[in-house]
């Protein structure tokens, strides 16, 4: 026949099993809370505000290559904002220079004017026509915009009738917060107007 516990020992044990349900309650309340946290970042990010990392130096200096960014989902698109939208299953971003109805012309030394005005680039480090088979001028479409990327002569973009003016259908949102690098973190001018 087994002693009989001590009332200490006995104590003892109980304090034993009251915490080891406290820590496994904690816990899996820790779990869940991290389960919930995780599946609602899923949701902000892939909803709300997608995250992409850059690839390519057609945005360069504005955007170079191997950065990160946030978009903001939206379809309301302004001249002079970073967009990002899908051109033959891959995502692009690029910048606005017009909307639906403009008129766009860009000279051979890559000054571009729009409704017949030029515009202000303080942006674009080196102008250039680049990759262009459009005759000018030319008046973007409805339910169109007509982008280019900062780097002018490394960008194919609605210059080029491979990829022509983005339909708003096409749009994801705008460019809206640089996370990566660190030093460079911070919102992305997207203020700019043509």
């Amino acid at each position: 026949m087994a002693p009989i516990p001590s009332k200490a020992e006995v104590e003892r044990e109980r304090d034993r099993i009251r915490r080891s349900k406290a820590f496994r309650k904690a816990l899996s309340g820790t779990i869940y809370s991290l389960l919930v946290i995780a599946a609602l970042a899923i949701l902000v990010s892939s909803l709300v505000l997608p995250i992409l990392q850059i690839s390519g130096d057609s945005m360069d200096p504005t955007l170079k290559d191997g950065e990160i960014i946030v978009l903001l989902r939206t379809k309301k698109i302004s001249k002079g904002s970073l967009c990002s939208f899908t051109w033959n299953n891959r995502t692009l971003i690029k910048r606005v220079i017009a909307g639906p109805g403009d008129w766009v012309d860009i000279a051979d030394d890559g000054t571009v004017r729009v409704n017949g005005e030029v515009i202000d680039e303080p942006y674009v480090t080196e102008r250039g026509l680049g990759e262009c088979d459009l005759e000018f001028p030319y008046q973007v479409p409805e339910d169109s915009y007509f982008t280019m990327g900062d780097n002018r002569n490394m960008s194919v973009d609605s210059r080029s009738s491979k990829i022509g003016c983005v339909h708003s259908d096409q749009i994801i949102g705008q460019v809206w917060l640089r996370v990566w690098p660190i030093p460079r973190f911070g919102p992305v001018d997207r203020d700019w107007r043509a």
